[in-house]
Formats: structure tokens, C-alpha cells, sequence
């Protein structure tokens, strides 16, 4: 019958694409909705030959059992690109502080990929981490990860919220160790200069401590950002793909 390739394609669009909407680059707000829905649309044909016979034995073009599974469909694949967006969230709130504790938290500023708000220093890193992500073949695993997802949850089993949430909390613990582990020298470096700043103020209160060591902070913060900037770059991409894999 002709409905079953179609559903079949149209099934596996869901997942690919409910993947896609969420994956850190493609569902950037500075690529046009209908690149999105282009790029989903032939990653959606390229792959139906390959998951043809793990969808086909499901397809039924009865409501009742094409509703869910188109459903279920979406929600997998969201979950397999939710997984991948948490590690750039991760870097950004990291990027963030980065440019907060180094005294660059003040410069106004937008971060490239998304809108929300960021200074010019968060928004290098993010930018660089995710430049090195694909540069990393980032976008392969993802659809290797697609791939081999209808093994670990084949369309005829629905969407299980539990081992879901588990694995999204499993997610933000490992990429929130990950990046407080990159971001450790800043952290130090704030401490170090914010604690030996308040102790000359205490030892002479009459100067204003706090304007006169600005440049000198920001300075420091700027040649350690140089020196550590393409390891922790690096660091992340090699660590995103271990975790990655590992899910």
C-alpha cells in the first residue's frame, strides 16, 4: 500500500525532526525556520532506509495507534536533542560566570546563538565551544545517536517519562561537573582577587581599593581567559562526545 512508506517516513520525521528542534547549532533562533525544516526533511529520507524495519512492523494508519506513536515519536527524539542542548546550556551559565568573576559581567551584550542576554566574553566561549562541537563531527553522533536509538526504544514501546527524567537528571549532573571543572581557575582566580582586594581595603580605607584594582582585575581575568580558553574549548569537545556516547 502507498500510506505505509508514507507514515513510515512521516514517523520517522517526528523523531528526527523532534531531535532537531532542540539540538544546540540547527535550532538556533539565527537559522530560518524553514532551513530547519529542510535539513530534518531530507536527514528524515536519508535515514528511513536504514530504520525501515524497525518502524515498518509498527506502522497501522488507524487513529488509535498512529496518534500515539507520532506522540511518542516527538518526545523521543526531543529527549535525544534535550540531552545534547543540556551540555551547551551548561557551558553558557558557566560562560556566564566566567565573564562575571572576571569583571566582564557588566559589558552589555547578546549571545550569537540565542537571544537571551550575554556578554561579549560569555558569548566567545559558547560560540567556540559549539564551532569546535561540529568541527568534532558533533552532528554525526547526533544522528548516529538517532539511529541507534530505535534499539534502545523502539517505536512500539511509548515514551517512558521515568527513564527519561533519569536520564535527563543523569545529563545535568555530569555536564554540570563537567564545566565547573573547566571553569575552576576562574573561580579560583575570583576568590584570590576579591579576598586580597577586600583585605588592602581593610588595611587602608581611605583609598577607594576596589576602582584602582579594576583594570588590574580585568587584566588578569583577560590573560588567563587567553591562556586557558582553547584548552577548556578543547576539554569540552573531547568530554561532550565521551558523555554523549556513554548516554
Amino acid at each position: 500500500m502507498f500510506e505505509t512508506p508514507v507514515i513510515t517516513a512521516f514517523l520517522a520525521f517526528c523523531r528526527i525532526g523532534g531531535c532537531f528542534m532542540l539540538m544546540p547549532g540547527l535550532s538556533s533562533v539565527r537559522v530560518p525556520v524553514n532551513v530547519r525544516l529542510f535539513v530534518s526533511v531530507a536527514a528524515s529520507l536519508a535515514l528511513v532506509g536504514t530504520v525501515w524495519d524497525q518502524i515498518v512492523p509498527h506502522v497501522s494508519s488507524r487513529p488509535s495507534v498512529l496518534i500515539p506513536l507520532v506522540v511518542s515519536e516527538l518526545v523521543t527524539g526531543a529527549l535525544i536533542g534535550l540531552v545534547a542542548r543540556f551540555f551547551m546550556l551548561s557551558l553558557s551559565f558557566m560562560a556566564s560566570a566566567i565573564a562575571m568573576m572576571g569583571g566582564y559581567g557588566g559589558v552589555p551584550g547578546s549571545s550569537i546563538e540565542e537571544n537571551d542576554v550575554n556578554g561579549p566574553a560569555g558569548a566567545i566561549i559558547t560560540l567556540g565551544a559549539l564551532i569546535v562541537l561540529f568541527v568534532l563531527d558533533f552532528h554525526h553522533q547526533v544522528v548516529l545517536a538517532l539511529v541507534k536509538s530505535y534499539e534502545v526504544a523502539p517505536v512500539n514501546l511509548f515514551f517512558s517519562s521515568g527513564s527519561a527524567l533519569a536520564d535527563l537528571s543523569d545529563t545535568l549532573s555530569d555536564s554540570f561537573l563537567l564545566v565547573l571543572r573547566l571553569g575552576s581557575p576562574f573561580i579560583a582566580y575570583a576568590l584570590l582577587v576579591n579576598l586580597a582586594t577586600g583585605l588592602i581595603n581593610k588595611l587602608s580605607p581611605a583609598i577607594p581599593v576596589y576602582f584602582i584594582s579594576m583594570p588590574f582585575v580585568l587584566a588578569g581575568a583577560l590573560v588567563l581567559m587567553y591562556f586557558s580558553y582553547p584548552t577548556v574549548v578543547s576539554l569540552f569537545g573531547d568530554a561532550f562526545s565521551e558523555l554523549t556516547v556513554a548516554r
